[in-house]
């Protein structure tokens, strides 16, 4: 993972995460708009939460009165405001990422990343699939046309473990400690609440008309 220019928004992002999900369903448009590139760097959650000693929301919140609440009232109005209809909670959350992200770093490395991530978000985030099975997992790929075998067995060698070791600890290092994370050059933002930012960031001294 390297840092990224003040051109290029780089997207760090775990499966995982719903709200990296809403991100990703937007960031191309923000992109586009921009004349932005558009990087992902897939981490594990789960690793970096340990390095930062983190915790996932329904840890931290699961004793704070409404918090939780309106967490989903804010992904709600996220996906009413975007028209993400295809969004549904997984009735299998949490799932354990390992081998998705480890597939993320492989697919990359075989030049299919944008097909493998669509294919993964929309398992985990439309499709309410099981993904840390790995029969499910392999039946994903195969719909989506993709090497099952290959990235398969690119999952389990140490080079794509390795890769996803770094991609988390250069993270970790540039100050991320959840996700989904975004860079634009140096400058760290967190959350789907920051695409706002982030795209007024990309305009430089122009200010984006404010919402009625």
């Amino acid at each position: 993972m390297n840092a990224s220019n003040a051109r290029e928004i780089e997207f760090v992002y775990d499966f995982g995460s719903p709200n990296a999900y809403l991100a990703w369903k937007v960031l191309p448009d923000i992109a586009d708009r921009r004349g932005a590139g558009l990087i992902s760097t897939p981490i594990l959650l789960g690793g970096l939460f340990r390095l930062t000693g983190n915790r996932s929301p329904n840890e931290t919140f699961a004793g704070v009165k409404n918090k939780l609440e309106y967490e989903q009232l804010d992904i709600d109005r996220f996906v009413a405001k975007h028209h993400l209809d295809a969004f549904r909670h997984n009735p299998h959350f949490p799932v354990n990422t390992l081998v998705l992200m480890r597939g993320a770093v492989a697919a990359a490395a075989l030049g299919i990343a944008d097909a493998y991530q669509a294919a993964i978000f929309a398992g985990m985030w439309e499709n309410g699939q099981k993904l840390d099975d790995e029969r499910v997992f392999d039946s994903v790929l195969d719909a989506a046309g993709l090497p099952v075998a290959e990235l398969s067995q690119l999952c389990r060698s140490p080079e794509i473990k390795q890769q996803l070791i770094d991609n988390t600890q250069k993270a970790f290092d540039r100050g991320a400690f959840g996700a989904p994370s975004f860079f634009i050059g140096n400058d760290l933002y967190f959350g789907k609440d920051r695409l706002r930012e982030i795209e007024e960031a990309l305009q430089g001294d122009q200010r984006i008309a404010p919402e009625i």
